[in-house]
């Protein structure tokens, strides 16, 4: 047959180009006849690896022969059938009506000819008995003996795959590549061992809602009971909320993560208006257990096996109809490896696929990830508003408008969220030696307060003192944990507070708040929270307590020097405040405070440190 010399897209050239299609493995291609199948209504999916011994330079070894993917789903006629395997055709095209995982119908044929020459695809809807078969063949095309999808016919499913094949329903649907040229991985095994991890996150919300199962086997085509490898892929959930998924023990059984509550849930909902109907976004945010990370005799949990598991699973999961399109990695925080401690999921519906900007082989959500890319702070230049900011965007028919609110959620949630992370193991490393007692501040303190009060000085702290110690323990051990406190360390410090009659519990966490400490009088004691978000933490605390027995005398001078310019900058900052207030009222009490407070902190300041 001879194609049209003036045809716009020669087809033999045009299929040529298409291999190269953007899918990143051959995991994300086989996803794609996953997406099908479970679109079908497949309730067991199944992937089949067929290798063959071969002479590969003087030696037999295993390779890649035939992949196939079978599922029981709802299957399809002959009509559907041909239309499964064109370019740009299916079933799920119109975009008002679709609510599944499919998108396009590019799948079947673009992510087949991504890994191999030919595809063969079986179909049937009463008994496998009664299959119909088309294929794709790339050689055929290129020679131009193919011009057009064959017509399909009545063909019986080859014996290989009915003896290996484990659900063959009354309906569904078996695809199988050969002439397999551009999978990376040369058996099966491999294959199956580096698609699990994928194929488990993408369809983690299935397999845990038990709607689908998928089987993964890899055997030798000459011996077909001579099974390779054959597992059922768990889920594998980057926010680890799951309790039973492929994460490593003791975390196989049980969420690894708990939920972050933020303002009042772990979930934020956004509603975005789009062609003339509101669509629902939800945001989840999670974080690590106090147990995942504090592990007697382990100085790096990152270095645990369930450690080295979240490692491969940092970034915002962007999912899509209960479907993941891709792991984000816009936000990470370059190699940090206290970033694999956070989760953010991001799930949306099909009908907002425009506005993120889903691609044809549903591996991302490109205005998503761009908007995830940007520092959207540097964007609130001048004082402008996150609203001035959409109408901006929105003006300029820029799709990421609706979604900015979204982006700035994720980026404001997740720094107080790391500032929670670094502050569950901050101060369980060891040291050699302890060179002051780790209490001796709040002891001095105490003493200057029991002294105040024995002169009349009356605080709202000092009407809880008289209940009974393990209520006021309670009390302090909650209010801990509310400022972001780990669990053990707020029950040490309660009990600490509590028994050794301290009236001062200090700590430090990530506040949502510009202040640069918080003080809450609970339990009889009170408490005093530095925030570790503030930067005056980072010029006055957290510079001097970083490795100090490790630093030499040089990193030593030039971290007090930046210490005292930070307290200078501190002073200065109030001695400003002060100087904003206007004549009257608000400066006198302004100046009155700094006074009063200034008398109670050279008592405080004059008993020896």
């Amino acid at each position: 047959m001879n194609a049209n010399a003036h045809d716009i897209v020669p087809t033999h050239l045009a299929v040529q180009a298409m291999r190269d299609n953007g899918y990143k493995n051959a995991a994300y291609a086989i996803a794609e006849l996953m997406d099908n199948a479970i679109q079908a209504g497949a309730s067991q999916v199944e992937l089949l690896c067929g290798e063959r011994k071969q002479q590969v330079e003087g030696r037999k070894r295993s390779r890649i022969e035939k992949i196939a993917v079978l599922d029981n789903g709802r299957g399809m006629d002959a009509n559907v059938l041909r239309l499964a395997l064109q370019f740009g055709n299916g079933t799920y095209l119109d975009q008002d009506k679709h609510t599944g995982i499919g998108r396009f119908g590019m799948g079947l044929p673009s992510s087949s000819i991504s890994q191999c020459q030919r595809v063969d695809v079986w179909s049937w809807q009463n008994g496998i008995e009664n299959a119909l078969h088309s294929y794709l063949d790339l050689d055929e095309i290129k020679n131009r003996r193919m011009t057009e999808v064959p017509e399909p016919t009545a063909r019986p499913i080859p014996m290989t795959w009915t003896k290996i094949g484990q659900k063959f329903g009354d309906s569904g649907t078996l695809v199988m590549w050969s002439k397999i040229d551009r999978c990376m991985w040369r058996t099966g095994k491999a294959i199956i061992d580096n698609s699990e991890f994928v194929i488990g996150r993408m369809y983690r919300k299935f397999i845990n809602r038990h709607e689908v199962k998928i089987r993964m086997l890899a055997f030798d085509l000459d011996a077909l009971y001579d099974i390779i490898i054959e597992k059922y892929a768990l889920p594998n959930d980057p926010g680890y909320l799951i309790e039973k998924t492929s994460c490593d023990p003791p975390f196989d059984n049980q969420a690894m993560f708990q939920h972050w509550q933020g303002d009042t849930s772990y979930e934020a909902i956004f509603t975005i208006d789009f062609r003339e109907q509101e669509h629902e976004v939800k945001v989840r945010f999670s974080y690590a257990k106090e147990e995942a990370r504090l592990i007697e005799g382990v100085n790096n949990p990152g270095s645990t096996p369930h450690g080295q598991h979240a490692k491969k699973n940092i970034g915002v999961s962007i999912v899509r109809a209960g479907r993941e399109l891709e792991l984000d990695t816009g936000v990470v925080n370059g190699y940090e490896p206290t970033e694999r401690w956070w989760g953010v999921e991001v799930e949306f519906p099909p009908s907002l696929d425009d506005i993120f900007g889903v691609t044809n082989n549903k591996q991302s959500a490109r205005n998503f990830s761009e908007l995830l890319q940007v520092n959207i702070q540097s964007l609130l230049e001048a004082g402008k508003t996150i609203t001035q900011l959409k109408e901006e965007l929105k003006e300029d028919g820029d799709p990421k408008s609706p979604l900015l609110d979204i982006a700035h959620k994720i980026n404001s949630q997740l720094s107080i969220i790391r500032g929670l992370i670094k502050a569950q193991t901050k101060g369980t490393r060891t040291t050699p030696e302890k060179r002051h007692d780790p209490y001796k501040t709040e002891k001095v303190a105490t003493t200057v307060t029991q002294e105040r009060q024995s002169q009349g000085y009356k605080g709202q702290s000092d009407l809880d003192e008289q209940l009974p110690k393990e209520e006021r323990k309670q009390v302090i051990k909650e209010t801990l944990k509310e400022e972001g406190v780990t669990e053990s360390k707020a029950e040490l410090l309660a009990a600490t507070t509590v028994d050794d009659g301290l009236k001062y519990t200090f700590v430090e966490a990530p506040l949502d708040t510009s202040a640069f400490f918080s003080v809450k009088p609970r339990g009889g004691a009170i408490i005093v929270t530095l925030n570790t978000n503030h930067p005056a933490y980072q010029n006055l605390v957290e510079i001097l307590e970083e490795d100090v027995d490790k630093a030499d005398i040089d990193t030593l001078r030039s971290r007090l020097i930046n210490s005292l310019d930070g307290l200078k900058l501190l002073l200065m900052a109030w001695a400003r405040y002060e100087d904003e207030q206007p004549d009257g009222k608000r400066k006198e009490n302004a100046q009155d405070t700094r006074i009063d407070w200034g008398r109670v902190a050279r008592r405080f300041l004059e008993n020896e440190l």
